[in-house]
């Protein structure tokens, strides 16, 4: 009598199929690296916009999510007409890195060079940390704030805005975000279509990271004198400061000192939160 191997007997069917089940696995995991790998632009941007509430959006997005670029849109949010646009493309490059991934940001219209920054999981969100940026490293139109909305647009802001960074880390969790080391924006050479003084001056914005990040607003120079602490608690924003023009500016400054603010005699008293 002849007997066949036993494995052979109870099996026939398992060695018949493990090779087609080894390729469907190998197909599905080749579309899975083949979606995350080319990811389309058009994902990172709709992420971008959910996530922002259509305040910053990636118009005419190409590329992939790691190598991309698209046209940066400010605007004031869902519903809101008026928006502003970045007079060039925003370029991104994304790659590995042994502690997460490295982001590259090249904006060649308003950046001297390319803005890099890291991005890492940790236990309590994800930690983004910036390359420090010299004042002479950017100049941004101040035309773009006009995209986001009330007072910006009704300012109508001309000049140019230097971004500097110091130590800057940005913690995003699930319903909040922490912020550490330094950012500041010089205002230089700002006027308006409210006053006939024209430039204005030039201010700087200062944010400081901690437990509860603040605002520093000073002047620089100018005729229009601007000051103001902020703060963040609880999860909301004040800000109070004021606006002065000297007495020889008086006359050119009084119709934006009362637009801008609470009059009070020859200051304007701005309040936000």
């Amino acid at each position: 009598m002849h007997t066949h191997p036993q494995g052979l007997a109870r099996h026939p069917h398992t060695l018949c199929h493990a090779p087609w089940a080894w390729a469907g696995a190998g197909v599905l995991l080749g579309l899975v690296l083949a979606t995350v790998l080319f990811a389309p632009a058009r994902w990172l941007a709709a992420a971008l916009a959910t996530a922002t509430a259509d305040r910053v959006q990636l118009v005419q997005a190409r590329g992939t999510v790691w190598n991309g670029s698209a046209q940066l849109v400010l605007g004031g949010g869902s519903g809101t007409v008026e928006s502003s646009v970045l007079p060039g493309p925003l370029q991104w490059r994304v790659g590995p890195h042994w502690r997460g991934l490295n982001l590259h940001l090249s904006v060649p219209c308003c950046l001297a060079r390319t803005w890099g920054w890291q991005a890492r999981l940790q236990r309590d969100g994800l930690l983004l940390q910036a390359e420090d940026m010299a004042p002479t490293d950017s100049h941004w139109p101040a035309e773009l704030l006009r995209g986001l909305g009330t007072p910006w647009n009704t300012l109508q802001l001309h000049g140019t805005l230097a971004l500097h960074t110091e130590g800057l880390q940005l913690t995003l969790r699930r319903d909040s975000w922490a912020l550490q080391g330094s950012a500041a924006v010089d205002a230089m050479g700002v006027s308006t279509a409210l006053s006939t003084l024209q430039p204005l001056g030039s201010y700087r914005l200062h944010l400081h990271g901690g437990s509860e990040p603040k605002l520093e607003l000073s002047t620089l120079s100018g005729q229009l004198v601007l000051s103001g602490q902020g703060q963040r608690a609880q999860g909301r924003w004040r800000f109070v400061g004021e606006a002065r023009s000297d007495e020889a500016a008086q006359g050119a400054l009084g119709n934006l000192l009362n637009i801008i603010g609470r009059r009070e005699g020859a200051r304007s008293v701005i309040t936000v939160g």
